[in-house]
This record gives structure tokens, C-alpha cells and sequence, in this order.
């Protein structure tokens, strides 16, 4: 009976991604996206694209040797230990990663919230966001005129035309009656109040730049019919049915999202295509999703190539099965996450993307034939094995293993204080701690 239930279980997971594959991976899906075929996209597509190629690093190992130094410092500090876990005001300070000790231990942090910008690293650390603009508060729940939203709405503050850092003047659930479709140098900041977008459609990042989102709760996300949309204050246009990912970055660069937890979404929960770079998933939270990341929706993108992505701090936790991420031709940073829970496999991709995971720890499910963390799609061993997927420091439990490619990195810019000698993946669980959206109370370390 137990070898039936084994049997069964593995062709189940065999089926599962091919019954509920990503939508954007469809050979006919740009056909079907006429909105996009008329000429004030393409425009967009075409400005994106140079601004795209400006933000794209030329010496990506540099920037995950910066990232990875910082780590190392905060951890274990010159000879103290982790002497750098105490807070410099008011006490102890519960930050344990270097993105949120920037910020986090300031019990004035609601008086100083565009600060927050000193504080990304990876691949999104040139994110500005809203701060060069005015705060806008947001004061009513309602998404009821996709044309002319009212003033007062999330959908009416990410359509204007200039910077803005957005704030909540309460706690309040959105739900989305069309994808949100923003406009470029905003940041969405939900610290101090409870923000949830959940039952509707989710958030569109297009052939924009400067994008913060930090501290919402993204959940049960759906397709949106399609539609009029408005996308900035001087245009609007008729849009096809939106994909039902949570986050749906396209073609865009210079994108944080931090402290965000998400869950539920009908397509992916954060999805990067079409050449979107500059981008940093940090201190985010993910549960109960299929296939979860995919970064590259097609083999024949070539603008692909530019894809630099950084996911650190990350907590992949219940009823995950897949696509942690799913990568496909660019260059991929993925640095102390706690992979508590997947079904198939954790980290996949095709089309030789560089994949770098450092210090992770990964926590394999009882199933015997999902032990392997990796997989490559579409290819023969004689090709991938050419892949560099390379495994620094990370911390492997439950039998999980990392099956490696492509040439060690003998020759790169770490140094001796980057490598620190206690493996870092046996830390994540107190740097990812707080991973998710925070419960900030003003006057008080978030």
C-alpha cells in the first residue's frame, strides 16, 4: 500500500506544473496581449528598454560580493560575535539582517520613513522609489473607477505622473477590481498600518522604473477581466485580462519589494519578464503556491540576458511546491533563505541562466523523490551541466542536495571577510525571522 501512495504521489507531482503552468510561458500569450501591440506601449517598451540596459550591471559578482560582506559583517562583527544585533537607540533592536538594521531599530522611523531607501542592496540598491516627491495618504479602501479613480485611493496615487512615497492613514483590506496598474517613481509603504490587497487583481509594474513596495500583505489574488484602465494621469487604455499574479513586474527596472507577505495568487506570486532588472526581493514571506517566482517567461527573449536579481532574507514556507524561483537566461543572486517547505523542487530554470545560491538553508520534504533542491528544464546533462549553478555555504537538511554546474568561482571578487567560517546557512533562521510584513507601531523600533 505505502509503495502504491509513493507511486501515486510522484506522477501526481509530475502532472501538477503541467496542469497549471504559467500563463506567460504559453507559446500564443504575447499574441493574445493585443493591448500591448499599439503604438503607446511599444513607445514604452522602446524608452524602457535603453533605460533597462543603463540599470544593468556589467560586474554582477561585485554586487553579490557587497552583499554577501554586509551579512558577514552584521553576524560576527570584528571579534564580538553577533555584537551587532544590539540596537544603537532605545535598547536591543530585534533587526537581524544588514537591510533592516538600517532602519529598523529607529523608534522614529514613522518621522524618517524616506530613509528607508539608504537601506536595499543587491541588484535594486539604486531604487529610489517616491522619495524626491510628497507623501500621499491613502484614505479609502474602494478600487470602483478604473478611468478616473478618486483621489484618496491606491489606484489614483500610483497613476500620477510624478514621485510620490504613498502611507496609509489606516488599516484597511483593497481589492482590486483590475490589475493596478502603477506609473514609475513610487513607493507603496504599509508600515504602521495592517494593508491587505487580497480577493481581486494584483499589482502591474510596466515599462516603468523606481518602484518600492514594502510592508503590505498581498493574498488571493484573481484574474482581472480587462478592460479601461487608467496607467498614468495623462493616458488610459483598453487592457486584456490581467494574469492573476500578485506582483507583475514587466520589462521594468529599478524594483524593491521588501517585508511583503504574499500567498494564493492564480498565476505567480511575483513574476520578472521581458528584461526587467535591477531588481531586490528582500524580507518577504511566501506560502500556499504552486509555482511561485518566474523570472524569464520564454526561451526566445533575448533581452533576458540583462535579468539581475537579488533574493535575500526570504522565508519560503508552508504548502510551496515549486519555482522558488524558475529561472531563465539572466544572472541570479540568491542569499540566506530559508527554504522551509517545497513539494517538487526549489530552485529550477532553463536557457542557461547563472544561478549563485549562498548561504541558504534548505529543508527537504519526506518525499524521497523530491530530495534534489534543483532542476533544470529542457536540456540534456551535456548541456546544463555547463550551467554555472554554483552552492556557497549553503546549509543542506533532510537529505536535500544541490546538484552544481558550470566552473567553481575560484576567480571572483570575494574576499577573505566575505567567506566568514561558520557556514552561513546555519544563521538564516534568525536572519529571515522577520521575514513578512512587519506590525510597526509608531514611536517604536518596527
Amino acid at each position: 500500500m505505502a509503495t502504491f501512495y509513493n507511486l501515486f504521489l510522484l506522477v501526481g507531482l509530475v502532472l501538477l506544473p503541467t496542469l497549471e503552468a504559467n500563463v506567460k510561458e504559453d507559446s500564443s500569450y504575447f499574441d493574445k496581449r493585443v493591448d500591448l501591440h499599439n503604438a503607446y506601449w511599444q513607445d514604452k517598451a522602446a524608452t524602457a528598454q535603453q533605460v533597462n540596459q543603463q540599470a544593468f550591471t556589467s560586474d554582477p559578482y561585485s554586487v553579490t560580493s557587497n552583499l554577501t560582506y554586509s551579512v558577514s559583517e552584521l553576524l560576527i562583527g570584528d571579534t564580538k560575535g553577533r555584537r551587532n544585533l544590539k540596537g544603537r537607540k532605545n535598547g536591543p533592536c530585534e533587526a537581524t539582517n544588514p537591510i533592516d538594521w538600517c532602519w529598523r531599530c529607529d523608534p522614529n522611523w514613522a518621522n524618517n520613513r524616506k530613509k528607508l531607501v539608504e537601506c536595499v542592496q543587491g541588484f535594486g540598491r539604486k531604487t529610489t522609489g517616491g522619495r524626491d516627491g510628497p507623501f500621499y495618504v491613502v484614505n479609502a479602501s474602494t478600487d470602483n473607477d478604473m478611468v478616473n479613480p478618486v483621489p484618496g485611493t491606491l489606484r489614483h496615487a500610483v497613476t500620477r505622473n510624478g514621485p510620490l512615497w504613498i502611507i496609509f492613514a489606516h488599516s484597511m483590506t483593497i481589492r482590486l477590481s483590475q490589475e493596478l496598474i502603477m506609473n514609475s517613481n513610487k513607493t507603496i509603504d504599509g508600515r504602521g498600518a495592517d494593508v491587505i490587497i487580497q480577493n481581486g487583481a494584483g499589482i502591474t509594474i510596466q515599462y516603468i522604473q523606481n518602484v518600492i513596495i514594502h510592508g503590505i500583505k498581498i493574498f488571493d489574488i484573481m484574474v482581472g477581466n480587462g478592460g479601461l484602465i487608467r496607467d498614468s494621469e495623462d493616458h488610459y487604455g483598453f487592457r486584456t485580462q490581467s494574469d492573476g499574479d500578485g506582483i507583475s513586474i514587466y520589462g521594468s527596472s529599478n524594483v524593491w519589494i521588501d517585508h511583503v507577505s504574499m500567498r494564493n495568487c492564480r498565476d505567480g506570486l511575483i513574476d520578472a519578464i521581458e528584461g526587467s532588472t535591477a531588481i531586490t526581493i528582500s524580507n518577504s514571506h511566501f506560502t500556499d503556491h504552486n509555482e511561485c517566482m518566474l523570472f524569464g517567461a520564454h526561451d526566445n527573449s533575448p533581452v533576458d540576458h540583462l535579468m539581475q536579481i537579488t533574493l535575500a532574507f526570504n522565508h519560503f514556507g508552508k504548502r510551496l511546491i515549486q519555482r522558488m524561483p524558475r529561472c531563465r537566461l539572466g544572472f541570479f543572486h540568491v542569499v540566506n533563505n530559508d527554504y522551509t517547505h517545497w513539494e517538487m523542487y526549489a530552485i529550477g530554470g532553463s536557457k542557461h541562466p547563472t544561478i549563485i545560491s549562498e548561504g541558504n538553508r534548505f529543508i527537504a520534504p519526506n518525499n524521497g523523490y523530491a530530495k534534489e533542491i534543483t532542476k533544470r528544464e529542457y536540456s540534456p546533462e551535456a548541456e546544463w551541466s555547463n550551467w554555472q549553478w554554483r552552492s556557497i555555504n549553503d546549509l543542506y537538511m533532510n537529505g536535500a542536495f544541490f546538484r552544481q554546474g558550470g566552473q567553481e568561482l575560484t576567480n571572483t571578487p570575494f574576499s577573505s571577510q566575505d567567506m566568514i567560517k561558520a557556514k552561513p546557512g546555519s544563521y538564516v533562521g534568525m536572519i529571515t525571522r522577520y521575514a513578512g510584513s512587519l506590525r510597526c507601531r509608531f514611536g517604536k523600533p518596527c
